[in-house]
């Protein structure tokens, strides 16, 4: 049975450079394909019609598609493999069942035994299987190279294929110094955004290149382009390393302590409030919200929501210029003990950003996955140095901010590395009612600490 690459099903006509990764059939190739140009689309539909073909010809064939998380293997497993199965009108089962404690697998087994299984990637999982595999948007796995050590002599076996393609990510992981190696047998394949609208793709440049808003996005996502992280205070690769779908998510808030981040602004740049809640010894994202021209009056509404929602233990706001009053009366509102006023001087941005960057090194933040302007605001952000050789901290100011979620971020874990603060009190007599001799406290005191939103 043969199969025509470009049938009349729409979901399986391809351009041309679609074509040539699809008809490549060597045993190791990898790509990269710019946004918006069908990268899910494509690299799945060699499995289907791989699967399909074996069908035909009474052989079994196994893939596993290895994500970034759980929602990038469900999005290739529903929008690419079944879609196209659906569009071969190939019969199949599907089943979700759990790999292990924490993952979840996908999975369709076509009528013959052929099978195709996508789950997030680890090492544990990348060593699990002997198959054929697709490792899917590669540049942003956690570990990747430890992931390569476990998967590589899984796929040793002869016949066995491998499949890598991504957008870039900076060069500190495996898919940069697998993209640029030479002579080592590997199929490589680029496809910028102008060249799959030179193949035909129906899109705007121009209009893209607006929307998107900033040039280190563009450059990367959509031409392609290996920037140079030297002077980015965050790179790619520490941001994408504490990048987890279960961040950013309020409805998984579990009643912990809470701090809190406020970057202030009035006019050009963004109001900002990011919120971390303290599992064990990782901070997790519940909420970060970004508004561009609110009143002074919205601030304050939003802020006061945040303390009513969550347990907050601090707050840290920036205090410089226009930011005295919001501070002022936040304090006045939740207690001086809670809201901290941080003016932004340079030895104080300096410290800001240390502790910030060492919460990213240390993998002690998990912030919301697949969010490309969260993730160029956070890497936008360079460190320089000024005409005295003292520090200092810049970033370009674009319709997407001044690097504001980034700094209410610092200003977060700033809050979350600060010491609990001391109680003062004056003993009373002991002899007054109600009180405890030994402690010179009342008896019945009740230091349990609030329920969200009941201080």
């Amino acid at each position: 049975m043969t199969f025509d690459l470009a049938p009349a099903a729409p979901a399986l006509q391809l351009h041309p450079y679609q074509r040539r990764w699809v008809q490549d059939a060597s045993r190791f190739k990898i790509a990269m394909f710019a946004r918006q140009c069908g990268k899910t689309f494509t690299s799945t539909l060699e499995l289907a019609l791989d699967v399909v073909r074996a069908e035909a010809e009474g052989r079994r064939v196994r893939w596993v598609i290895l994500s970034r998380g759980e929602r990038q293997a469900r999005e290739a497993m529903n929008e690419g493999v079944k879609l196209h199965l659906r569009a071969m009108q190939a019969g199949f089962k599907e089943f979700e069942t759990e790999f292990s404690a924490n993952v979840r697998s996908l999975e369709v087994e076509l009528p013959g035994g052929s099978r195709i299984t996508a789950l997030p990637a680890n090492p544990d999982t990348a060593r699990g299987f002997s198959a054929n595999v697709l490792l899917d948007e590669f540049s942003f796995h956690q570990d990747s190279r430890a992931i390569w050590r476990a998967l590589f002599p899984v796929i040793s076996k002869p016949g066995l294929k491998l499949r890598v393609v991504s957008t870039p990510n900076g060069k500190g992981n495996k898919f940069y110094e697998l993209m640029t190696g030479k002579d080592d047998g590997w199929s490589r394949h680029t496809t910028t955004i102008h060249q799959a609208v030179a193949d035909g793709l129906p899109r705007d440049i121009e209009e893209l290149r607006r929307g998107a808003s900033d040039e280190d996005l563009w450059r990367q996502e959509f031409e392609l382009e290996w920037l140079d992280e030297a002077s980015s205070w965050l790179d790619y690769d520490l941001i994408g390393a504490c990048e987890d779908d279960l961040a950013g998510e309020s409805a998984h808030y579990s009643g912990g302590p809470c701090f809190v981040g406020v970057d202030i602004a009035a006019r050009h740049d963004l109001f900002v409030i990011w919120v971390l809640e303290q599992v064990g010894d990782v901070y997790w994202t519940r909420e970060i919200m970004a508004r561009k021209r609110i009143s002074f009056a919205e601030q304050a509404a939003l802020l006061d929501g945040v303390f009513a929602r969550y347990r907050v233990m601090r707050a840290c706001m920036d205090q410089t210029g226009m930011g005295e009053m919001p501070v002022e009366d936040a304090q006045r509102r939740h207690g001086s003990m809670r809201v901290e006023g941080v003016l932004f001087t340079g030895p104080n941005k300096l410290t800001l950003a240390t502790r910030g960057k060492e919460a990213f090194e240390d993998r002690r933040i998990r912030i919301p996955a697949g969010d490309p302007v969260l993730r160029t605001d956070l890497h936008k952000l360079r460190k320089e140095t000024g005409p005295t050789g003292a520090p200092r901290f810049v970033a370009e100011s674009d319709g997407a901010g001044h690097a504001d979620r980034t700094w209410a971020c610092f200003l977060a874990l700033n809050a979350a590395g600060q010491a609990p603060p001391a109680i003062d009190y004056i003993p009373v007599p002991g002899h007054a009612r109600g009180f405890d001799n030994h402690t010179h406290l009342p008896a019945d005191l009740d230091f349990s600490m609030p329920e969200p939103g009941g201080w």
